[in-house]
């Protein structure tokens, strides 16, 4: 089986082919637009790319051809040799992207699906919205920070352009501040429209309408959680996803000694965030629901953020059980055998409340 290993660029490409004993057959840069098309006529081969923005377009392509594909880690890549010896040209990351295909069984990270990745890209054009309303935000709070009217009150996020212009309805705003606030106004109502066509899609789809029967649980983290998974059967079970989220305690141990550190933090950031702000959502909403009480007995020993992440932590493993058995969500699973489908969960909350403030 040839080797063949693509160094992506946004335009143009660098091409290195080698033959099963490691002799390069042929070396070339080509239209990034274009290497679907000269993959597809190609021998069966082992295709090496590293993960980039083009990487899974340009994989998708190559195993609708025939090939099998790597996409090697971009953590990965400087110990096969790229950038070796601070010298980095498209052609020798090629070379040495073919060579190591050669020498061992290259790991891939998953792959994802089309649909997954329009769930992401979806979320993630919402995210950079908010985020930049946030920015703009952060700037007109600054200016109004060295104002004598002192700060200002507070309130939701939508109605913040008009709290401001409420203040200086009689002075009148400066241009460059109300170019700010018209600015905030036209976010506001795209993270509506988003907010609604994420909605939609939720509602749509089979998958997310089962992960949103979860208590907290909403449209954003339903896509960002299914969008993660993608194939749930590539995880060997709730713990392996957790892991993979970053949601479990590290550990940082050396000789005798054993540390336990916090969350490992690894995995993907944005559905990590989303699920903590559904265990906050859910403590908020659900509060005399038995997955809550767990939480809380939790934030009895641990504190109230250990406890969020923990059940962060716990409803991840719910919804993976969801996606992996097809089920929706039961509050009944899991309960101990000591207590009934019938309890009565908020005198409970307040019971066990009353007897750690007495202790």
């Amino acid at each position: 089986m040839r080797h063949v290993a693509i160094d992506l660029g946004g335009r143009e490409s660098q091409i290195c082919v080698r033959s099963p004993d490691g002799t390069i057959v042929e070396e070339k840069r080509w239209p990034t637009a274009k290497l679907v098309e000269w993959l597809t006529k190609q021998p069966k081969s082992r295709v090496v790319v590293e993960t980039c923005a083009e990487a899974f377009a340009i994989a998708d392509g190559a195993l609708a051809a025939g090939h099998e594909v790597r996409v090697v880690p971009a953590a990965l890549v400087r110990a096969l040799g790229v950038g070796d010896r601070r010298t980095k040209t498209d052609r020798r990351d090629a070379q040495n992207l073919s060579m190591a295909s050669c020498r061992m069984d290259l790991p891939s990270v998953h792959i994802p699906s089309a649909l997954a990745r329009r769930r992401k890209s979806v979320c993630g054009m919402r995210e950079a919205l908010v985020s930049a309303r946030t920015q703009l935000i952060n700037t007109v709070r600054g200016w109004l920070r060295g104002d004598a009217g002192g700060p200002l009150r507070t309130g939701a996020v939508e109605q913040f352009t008009k709290r401001v212009r409420a203040r200086y309805q009689e002075e009148g705003l400066p241009g460059y501040v109300e170019r700010q606030l018209a600015a905030i106004d036209d976010l506001t109502r795209s993270i509506g429209e988003a907010n609604d066509e994420l909605e939609r899609l939720a509602k749509k789809d089979d998958e997310c309408r089962r992960l949103m029967t979860v208590p907290g649980v909403g449209p954003v983290t339903a896509l960002r959680f299914a969008a993660a998974v993608d194939e749930v059967g590539r995880f060997d079970g709730a713990h392996k996803l957790e892991a993979y989220l970053g949601l479990v305690p590290g550990e940082h141990s050396s000789s005798e000694r054993t540390r336990r550190t916090g969350i490992t933090k690894a995995g993907p950031p944005a559905l990590r965030r989303a699920l903590v702000e559904a265990a906050w959502a859910s403590r908020r909403a659900r509060g005399s629901h038995p997955m809550v009480l767990w939480a809380l007995e939790v934030e009895r020993r641990r504190g109230p953020k250990a406890a969020s992440v923990a059940l962060a932590r716990k409803m991840a493993g719910i919804l993976y059980a969801i996606l992996r058995d097809g089920t929706t969500y039961d509050p009944s699973r899991g309960r101990r055998p000591d207590e009934s489908a019938d309890v009565d969960w908020t005198s409970l909350i307040r019971q066990r409340a009353s007897a750690t403030q007495s202790n």
